[in-house]
C-alpha cells in the first residue's frame, strides 16, 4: 500500500490562529491513525508579507500544541527553480501559454463584460498568438504573464470530496488562470501543486477556502502527469457573527499563542479544537490522545461551518465556554506530579517559585495544587487567585471583603482572638482548628459563619474555595496567625 503523507502548509503572514491550528491537527491525526507522515511546509512565496517572526510564532504554536512533524520545516521559496521549470514545461507542452495583456487591458475587458453581462473570465485573447507573434511581443520588451490552458473540453470536471461528496463544475467555467507573475515569480497555484508532487502527498486536508483553487490544481496534476491526492475540505470556523475566523479581523484573541499565554493546558486546547467540527458520533466529549487518533475519521468532520464562540469584553470567560469547561476538566483531573510542572513556570514568571518545591517542600507543594485546583479554570488561575498560598502580597476581592469583613466593624477584635488561640493550640490539625473557631463563635453569640468567612476572604482573597480549614493547615499557623491579626489594616488601620 502507498503511505500516507499529509502536509501543513501555512502562509508565515501572521501568527497561527484557531482555523489553522485545527488544520493542523486533523492532519496530525489522520497521520497518525494511518501511521504515515506529516511534512511541515512554510509556504513564503509571499516574501512582501512573510516574516520571520510569523515563522517562529507559527513554529512555537504547533510545538505548545504538541502536533509533531515527520518531515520539515521545508520553505517553498527555496523549491522556486522547481516552481519555475515546471511552469517552463507546462509551456513546451503546449498546456500554458504567455499571455501580454496589460492591467489596463484586462480592466476595460472586465468593464464590458460587466456592462454586457457576461462571464468575467479572460477571453483568451493571447491564447492562440502564434511563436512569431510571441516571438515579436518579447522583442519589443513587453512584459507577460504565463497562464494555464485550460482544456476546450464539453463537460465537467470533478472528484470526490471526503467530507463534503462529489464536486464538479463545467469546464466553461474555469477561466484560463496565472500560473507565473510578469515578474518571473511562481503564483501559489502552481508552486503548491509542484510541492506536493514533490513530497509525494497523497490526502490533502485543507479549509473550504482553497475550494476555488482545487479544479484548477487538479488541471495542473493532470497536466504534469502526477497522480492525484485525495482532497478533503472542512467547513470554515467562523465567529458568532457568521463571519470566517482571520488574523485580521479579529486580532490576538484568535492565536493560539493568545490560549497558551492565558494558561491553557496544551491538550486540552487540542481537544476543543478536534471538537470544533468533528464528532465520534457520540457524546463524548474529553478525549486522551490516543483516543483521539483512534477515533478521528474525515467522514464525521461536519459539514456545516464551525462555530467559535469567544466572548472578547468578558475578563473570567473570555473565549468559547466550551473550550473552558473542557480546560477545567483537564486540570481538574490530570495527573498532579504534570500539573506540578506547569505550574512551576507560571510560579517561576510570576516570582512564586521556590527551589524547596522541587524538594522537601514537593508534597506540601502538590498537596496545595491538588487542594485549589478544583475551582480554577486555567493554569494562570494559580498565581491570581491562588497567588495567597504561595506568597503574602494578594489582592483581596473587593465583594467578598465588603459582604464578610467591613460588615463588621468588630471583626477587628475577633480575627486577633481567633489568631491568639491558634497561636496558643497544642496541636493544629483539622479538627481543633474548626472546633477553636466555633467555640469563639458561641462565646460572641454570632454564627460561626460570620467567623469563618472573615477567615477566608482576609486568609486568601478569595469568596470560596476549598474547606476553610483545609486552607488553615495548608497555608500554616505562622502565615494565618499574621494574617489574621493583621485584619485592622482592612479597615484603614496602620
Amino acid at each position: 500500500m502507498t503511505e500516507t503523507r499529509l502536509r501543513f502548509p501555512p502562509s508565515p503572514t501572521g501568527y497561527l490562529h484557531i482555523g489553522g491550528a485545527r488544520t493542523a491537527l486533523y492532519n496530525w491525526l489522520y497521520a497518525r491513525q494511518t501511521g504515515g507522515k506529516l511534512i511541515l511546509r512554510i509556504e513564503d512565496t509571499d516574501t512582501g508579507r512573510s516574516s520571520l517572526e510569523s515563522i517562529q510564532g507559527i513554529i512555537e504554536g504547533l510545538e505548545w500544541l504538541g502536533i509533531d512533524f515527520d518531515e520539515g520545516p521545508y520553505f517553498q521559496t527555496d523549491f522556486e527553480a522547481e516552481h519555475i521549470a515546471a511552469a517552463q514545461k507546462l509551456l513546451n507542452q503546449g498546456a500554458a501559454y504567455k499571455c501580454f495583456c496589460t492591467k489596463e487591458e484586462l480592466d476595460a475587458k472586465r468593464e464590458a463584460a460587466l456592462a454586457a453581462k457576461k462571464p468575467l473570465g479572460y477571453d483568451r485573447t493571447c491564447r492562440n498568438l502564434s511563436a512569431d507573434e510571441v516571438a515579436e511581443k518579447e522583442a519589443a520588451g513587453l512584459p507577460s504573464v504565463i497562464r494555464f490552458k485550460v482544456p476546450e473540453r464539453t463537460g465537467t470536471l470533478g472528484y470526490d470530496d471526503r467530507i463534503l461528496g462529489r464536486i464538479d463544475t463545467n469546464y466553461s467555467e474555469i477561466d484560463d488562470f496565472v500560473i507565473v507573475r510578469s515578474n518571473g515569480k511562481p503564483l501559489y497555484l502552481l508552486c503548491n501543486v509542484v510541492d506536493d508532487i514533490r513530497d509525494r502527498i497523497t490526502h490533502i486536508i485543507r479549509g473550504q477556502d482553497h475550494m476555488t483553487n482545487t479544479l484548477k490544481q487538479i488541471l495542473l496534476y493532470e497536466a504534469l502527469r502526477a497522480p492525484l491526492p485525495v482532497f478533503a475540505h472542512m467547513p470554515l470556523t467562523l465567529d458568532t457573527k457568521k463571519a470566517k475566523i482571520s488574523k485580521r479581523s479579529h486580532g490576538e484573541i484568535v492565536a493560539v499563542q493568545f490560549y497558551r499565554d492565558c494558561g491553557f493546558l496544551p491538550w486540552a486546547f487540542n481537544n476543543f479544537l478536534a471538537l470544533l467540527g468533528w464528532s465520534a458520533g457520540n457524546d463524548q466529549e474529553f478525549y486522551s490522545k490516543e483516543e483521539l487518533i483512534r477515533e478521528f475519521s474525515l467522514e464525521r468532520i461536519n459539514k456545516s461551518s464551525a462555530i467559535f464562540n469567544f466572548q472578547k469584553n468578558d475578563p473570567k470567560f473570555f473565549t468559547d465556554p466550551k473550550a473552558i469547561f473542557i480546560n477545567e476538566h483537564y486540570l481538574r483531573t490530570m495527573d498532579i506530579g504534570e500539573l506540578g510542572k506547569m505550574v512551576k513556570k507560571e510560579l517561576e514568571s510570576a516570582g512564586l517559585w521556590k527551589d524547596a518545591y522541587d524538594t522537601d517542600q514537593k508534597e506540601w507543594y502538590l498537596s496545595t495544587l491538588d487542594l485549589i485546583r478544583d475551582r480554577f479554570h486555567t493554569l494562570k488561575d494559580f498565581t491570581s487567585l491562588g497567588r495567597a498560598y504561595f506568597a503574602d502580597d494578594f489582592e483581596i476581592d473587593p465583594k467578598p471583603l465588603a459582604k464578610n469583613v467591613l460588615k463588621y466593624e468588630e471583626l477587628q477584635q475577633w480575627l486577633p482572638q481567633l489568631a491568639d488561640r491558634y497561636e496558643k493550640l497544642a496541636e493544629f490539625s483539622l479538627e481543633e482548628t474548626e472546633r477553636v473557631a466555633r467555640e469563639l463563635a458561641e462565646e460572641l453569640a454570632i454564627k460561626p459563619g460570620v467567623i469563618i468567612n472573615a477567615m477566608r476572604t482576609v486568609v486568601t482573597g478569595q469568596l470560596a474555595g476549598p474547606s476553610m480549614f483545609d486552607i488553615i493547615i495548608t497555608i500554616g499557623r505562622e502565615k494565618i496567625v499574621r494574617r489574621l491579626r493583621d485584619v485592622g489594616k482592612l479597615f484603614g488601620q496602620e
